[in-house]
């Protein structure tokens, strides 16, 4: 028979884990899920145990189910289309640190066990090393090869499993604090490891770019730490439904299908980055940033994709699945498929409930996602979820990839989208947000013909308008954008001001205008600089001009305004006053330091801190307080800069220093910035000094959707730009809806 399983869970005993994580709540959202085997988790604690073996009788050999009592009080609780067996193995994570080649090497492993007699006696074991009862994942000194042993001498079926071999400070291939080989982390032992987990942040393909990995079966689990995240990964069998048929389907390979994946962008350890920062870099960004966070100078956490780069002895194009792989299935939950449908955070009663009508309407989520004809789904009650279900099997998606610590964001619809196709409609009868419904009541675009059934036609997206000096046709790549966008995107010399309302296009607009100038109009792809406002709306626009600019794009200079502030300062640390070496003091080292020079508690530094901040933005980058003047000396001892420093010097450097200011306006001949309402005073005049009047300056943005009033933003910029850099007045573009752009 064919079954997913769910191997690598954890009980309300583990930290940082649920209440809700008891067998009752596992069994119910493994029906929901469409999951036919799941893990028990920590069967070394000892609470957690007496009560596993009181709620769980023997079922198929090695597997176990809840008391028939239980299960059919469960039943009760679900639709009729997900009462369905749930089997439970005996399993549980162990985290073992320990130092190894004058390295601390932190290590998870997964074991499992067919009775409990073997969990008991693995138990005794480990409790004779370290404390097994205090948390339900135990830390324990030990040497990952004695930790195999241990669950080889238990009994002749226990098993061990490397757990998300990737992850960068937990895993036997971690960055921070693993090996290069599943050889070297378990020594002469290791020839007893037949399956490997790749983690949420990896998939297959991936792995099989490291030849060594060939020998092992890829296997993908959950890891959850609530009841609702089962099944966000699984490993799917077709063998008999027992113990020893699934561990001998991952020693053979008879019997294993293959996994249920993530999106490995999904994961939060995929990319490099800094999450205190808001960086997020590709491995060849942390490269040429020397490994270090460009905004603050501190270690980068390198992420999934940079580690198997180092240990990959494979191109991806050599990557051919090797004879151990399996099917490999990339899915994205139905929770959140739900909350991008309806704007609505993953765990709103809104999603909650749309859930509860699909699984009531189709059955188990897995069959929903993998396998359901889309008809069908369609029939039942969703044509949008049926659309969305289509992308997501053709690998039509979008993805904002995870790094240090932050999931990924998988998206299926382009921004706006889902208003135009939608029209107040939504998911069976969950109750469509206030958000969607005000997009779907927007006017329709005139001369739009109804659809053939009579439904309501698409609602007009925002007017834009523009303020150029000048226009041109074009074709090409703008031939994929809307008239408005078009109109704006085909105007390349002297000024340009966007004005832009909220789901218009506006990044779209700007990196299809930069990619027309690059591919299209003969300007050099280093004579583009392209500014925004944060880590992750900088990535989006490379990945965006990636897709674009296939043998240009890494030359196009991204950055957001702190970003190139760094950059500005790096180069030219003498202009700003600045003594070579200099940093960017992370968040607790302010802190730290304003406390310490001023005498001040935890918490009034941090509110000391904040006040000087705002200070040094409404005052040009300068503080006028006793306060200030005695942080400033302290910064300049150390040779350390702020957050704030790094716009206020760069505006200093090129105020001070024409030549320099020069240098830059020659580097960069063709400016553009997005969000332009969010601009302070110090970054407006950073942006003119870099594009003075008369500069191909293009700046886009909405002077009502200003969101750092607070940080001393100031939305009368639009006129500001209009007197300092266009003198022209303001002309309207008709709108008209855009074409979806799918990218992964």
């Amino acid at each position: 028979m064919r079954f997913h399983a769910d191997l690598h869970v954890h009980s309300k005993y583990s930290r940082a884990t649920s209440r809700d994580l008891d067998l009752e709540h596992l069994a119910a959202w493994a029906c929901r899920k469409g999951i036919g085997v799941v893990a028990t988790g920590d069967f070394t604690h000892p609470a957690w145990c007496a009560e596993l073996k009181q709620k769980l009788v023997p079922a198929e050999p090695g597997l176990y189910r809840l008391r028939d009592e239980i299960e059919q009080a469960i039943a009760q609780t679900l639709p009729a289309a997900c009462r369905t067996p749930v089997r439970f193995m005996l399993e549980v994570e162990i985290s073992t640190i320990y130092k190894k080649a004058d390295r601390t090497r932190k290590i998870h492993h997964l074991i499992y066990a067919p009775d409990f007699e073997t969990v008991d006696r693995i138990s005794a074991r480990l409790a004779r090393i370290g404390n097994i009862a205090s948390d339900g994942r135990p830390i324990l000194g030990l040497d990952s090869r004695d930790l195999l042993e241990i669950a080889l001498e238990s009994g002749p079926h226990a098993y061990l499993v490397p757990a998300h071999i990737w992850t960068p400070w937990f895993a036997a291939l971690g960055s921070q604090s693993g090996f290069d080989s599943i050889a070297e982390c378990y020594g002469d032992l290791a020839d007893r490891i037949f399956a490997v987990e790749t983690g949420l942040s990896s998939d297959p393909p991936m792995n099989w770019r490291v030849s060594f990995l060939d020998r092992y079966r890829l296997t993908s689990n959950s890891d959850a730490h609530s009841p609702g995240k089962l099944g966000r990964e699984a490993t799917t069998f077709e063998c008999e439904l027992d113990y020893y048929a699934i561990k001998q389907a991952l020693e053979t390979g008879r019997g294993y299908v293959g996994t249920v994946e993530f999106f490995p962008d999904e994961g939060k350890y995929h990319l490099d980055g800094h999450r205190k920062c808001e960086v997020r870099l590709s491995p060849k960004e942390t490269l040429a940033h020397g490994g270090r966070c460009p905004v603050c100078g501190e270690a980068l956490t390198i992420g999934v994709e940079h580690r198997v780069e180092v240990l990959a002895d494979r191109s991806e194009a050599q990557a051919l699945p090797p004879p151990s792989a399996g099917a490999v299935s990339n899915l994205v939950p139905l929770p959140e498929i739900l909350s991008e449908l309806s704007a609505s955070a993953a765990g709103s009663r809104t999603v909650a409930h749309g859930y509860g009508q699909a699984i009531a309407k189709l059955g188990p989520e897995l069959a929903i996602l993998q396998s359901m004809p889309v008809e069908d789904i369609a029939r039942g009650g969703s044509p949008l979820l049926a659309e969305a279900i289509t992308r997501l099997r053709a690998g039509q998606v979008i993805c904002e990839a995870g790094y240090d610590g932050e999931y990924g964001v998988i998206r299926l619809f382009e921004e706006n989208e889902l208003a135009r196709l939608t029209a107040g409609e939504l998911l069976f009868d969950a109750p469509i947000s206030k958000r969607r419904r005000a997009e779907a009541a927007k006017p329709q675009v005139p001369g739009t013909a109804a659809a053939d059934n009579g439904e309501a036609v698409a609602p007009a997206r925002p007017r834009l308008r523009l303020v150029s000096s000048q226009a041109t046709a074009g074709s090409g790549l703008l031939a994929q954008l809307d008239a408005d966008q078009r109109s704006a995107a085909e105007a390349i010399d002297g000024p340009l001001l966007i004005i832009a309302g909220p789901g218009s296009g506006k990044t779209r607009t700007l990196t299809y205008r930069i990619a027309h100038l690059v591919a299209e109009r003969g300007v050099a792809a280093e004579a583009c600089l392209a500014i925004t406002f944060t880590r992750r709306a900088a990535a989006e626009m490379r990945d965006r001009l990636a897709a674009l600019l296939p043998d240009g794009a890494e030359r196009v200079a991204v950055h957001t305004f702190h970003s190139l502030g760094l950059s500005i300062l790096r180069e030219h640390a003498n202009a700003a006053g600045l003594r070579p070496g200099f940093r960017v003091a992370g968040e607790a080292e302010r802190a730290g330091l304003i406390g310490a020079t001023l005498d001040l508690p935890g918490r009034e530094a941090q509110r000391v801190l904040r006040a000087i901040s705002r200070e040094k933005r409404m005052r040009g980058g300068v503080g006028t307080g006793e306060a200030t003047a005695a942080y400033e000396g302290a910064l300049a001892e150390r040779n350390w800069i702020d957050f704030d420093d790094l716009i206020a010097l760069a505006v200093r450097a090129l105020s001070r220093h024409a030549d320099l200011a020069a240098h830059y306006r020659k580097r960069w001949r063709w400016v553009s910035v997005d969000e332009f309402q969010d601009l302070d005073e110090q970054q407006y005049r950073l942006l003119m000094l870099l594009a003075p009047a008369g500069s191909n300056l293009c700046a886009i943005g909405d002077p009502n959707q200003a969101i750092y009033g607070f940080r001393g933003a100031d939305a009368s910029g639009f006129e500001r730009f209009r007197q300092d850099s266009c003198g022209l007045a303001a002309t309207t573009a008709p709108a008209a809806a855009s074409s979806p752009l799918p990218r992964r």
